[in-house]
């Protein structure tokens, strides 16, 4: 049974699963914007989301947990010093979904993810 199981699994081990949507998130925080499939972007929405809710404290606690999680130390203090202010009157929502069709080779659906 997956009573109250989360996430998706992505067809990928616990380890580099992790590791994949880690580096998705560092890269859409670098970048405000990248193209994906759309499980990988469903999948990294609410990570994201919470890293960016996390960094409106903006204290040391908060820097140490946002580099725990992101893999570039750049990625912690965009979080820190942009994003965050950024959405300060914000509850929630920075992101959104924008679908794109589908990837030539094996019609996986693609989607770009970005920040509002």
């Amino acid at each position: 049974m997956r009573h109250r199981k989360k996430g998706k699994i992505l067809d990928r081990k616990k380890a580099p699963r992790q590791a994949l949507l880690r580096g998705l998130a560092t890269s859409l925080i670098l970048y405000e914007r990248i193209k994906t499939t759309e499980a990988k972007a469903k999948a990294i929405k609410p990570i994201v989301e919470k890293l960016i809710t996390k960094g409106k404290k903006h204290d040391l606690n908060t820097r140490r947990e946002l580099s725990k999680y992101l893999y570039l130390e750049n990625a912690t203090k965009k979080v820190l010093e942009e994003l965050s202010p950024r959405y300060k009157e914000r509850k929630g929502g920075y992101t959104r979904i924008i679908k794109l069709g589908q990837r030539q080779g094996d019609a996986a659906k693609i989607v770009q993810i970005e920040f509002v």
